[in-house]
């Protein structure tokens, strides 16, 4: 282990036997560990992964792996220089359910994917904002990070829309993206977002989220055909398909840890999430860098959370239903706190 406070064990994490170190080069130096797994700040990924990289050992990176496009490259390179795995940590790609809701699109059981969606509605307090240096921060040290509602919180919400846009209508490229990004708080990144993406394939992909909602709803997900609509839980690997009376749990997940081992066991086992498979995600995360500050959203629309230490925001958890259920944005239903969304066509992947 290491880490820069000071590592106490805990019942549920002994240490009984474990080297700690205070710095990630002296374990690198020091340690004779064939996996590191780096779960820092998401602006410090790219030097520590590539450390990892460079010393030959194959690493498992905490979601997004990095947070722009330039850094994407690099890691990439360097990974194609020295041959080592990278897996990152998107567990939502590990779930059987996806893969089945894949297999189930190929046979034509949606028949032609219209629409992709996500609904998710958190509460996260004020004192979430003051947990470290970075939170709520657009940058640190003049590099970017991601703490927003899209780039972090709700990032295997994302990742998983984008991956299962390509598993039901095949690849794509990121025609159109239009964003509205908004904040509660006295935060640089967004608490409350709606996303709609325009992919070449004609499917659309539409996330609508918050972490200022009274009410909980986990982020779950459906596809919408012209032959019926499927609904994946990923957290329970609970699948319903069109035809379905109920949900079913499909079995077999692996972690991700568990994979990255097998894969180096044996290479022809193939990652659940290599880099490659996240470029979609980094390549939005540039465009959440380049886009407006967020929109801050007057007072009068936000009332005390039942539990105290911040405000939710009134009515967010029926206007995110409506924004799946019309794949609308915010906007486009007449929400009163919201405003016109950002627009931007990406240059060619």
């Amino acid at each position: 282990v290491a880490n820069r406070r000071p590592v106490a064990p805990e019942a549920d994490a002994p240490l009984d036997g474990v080297a700690v170190f205070d710095d990630y080069r002296r374990l690198l130096r020091e340690s004779d560990a064939e996996i590191v797994v780096v779960c820092t700040p998401p602006h410090t990924h790219l030097p520590i992964a590539r450390a990892v990289v460079e010393s030959g050992r194959d690493l498992l990176l905490e979601k997004p792996p990095v947070v722009s496009p330039d850094e994407y490259a690099v890691l990439a390179a360097t990974l194609a220089r020295t041959g080592v795995a990278c897996q990152v940590n998107f567990q939502s790609l590990a779930s059987p359910a996806l893969a089945r809701l894949g297999a189930a699109a190929a046979r034509g059981a949606l028949g032609t994917p219209a629409l992709v969606s996500v609904a998710g509605a958190w509460w996260r307090p004020d004192a979430y904002y003051r947990r470290s240096s970075w939170a709520g921060r657009r940058e640190v040290d003049g590099v970017a990070t991601a703490d927003g509602a899209l780039g972090n919180q709700f990032a295997h919400a994302v990742m998983q829309c984008l991956a299962v846009a390509e598993r039901v209508g095949g690849p794509y490229r990121i025609d159109l993206v239009e964003l509205e990004r908004y904040r509660t708080r006295d935060i640089e990144v967004e608490d409350t977002a709606c996303l709609r993406l325009t992919l070449s394939t004609g499917v659309r992909i539409l996330v609508a989220v918050s972490v200022c909602a009274a009410d909980f709803v986990y982020g779950d997900l459906a596809v919408h055909g012209d032959r019926g609509t499927a609904r994946l839980e990923f957290p329970t690997d609970r699948l319903k398909l069109p035809g379905d009376s109920e949900f079913r749990t499909v079995t077999g997940r692996v972690t991700m840890l568990e994979n990255l081992v097998a894969h180096r066991r044996d290479r022809t086992v193939p990652l659940l999430a290599p880099l490659p498979v996240t470029a979609p995600v980094v390549d939005l995360l540039g465009v959440l860098h380049a886009a407006p500050e967020p929109v801050l959203v007057p007072r009068r629309h936000l009332s005390p959370h039942p539990d105290g230490d911040g405000q939710v925001l009134t009515g967010v958890v029926d206007a995110i239903r409506a924004a799946v259920a019309a794949g609308a944005l915010f906007s486009e239903l007449g929400v009163a706190w919201a405003r016109p969304a950002y627009r931007v066509t990406p240059g060619p992947a």
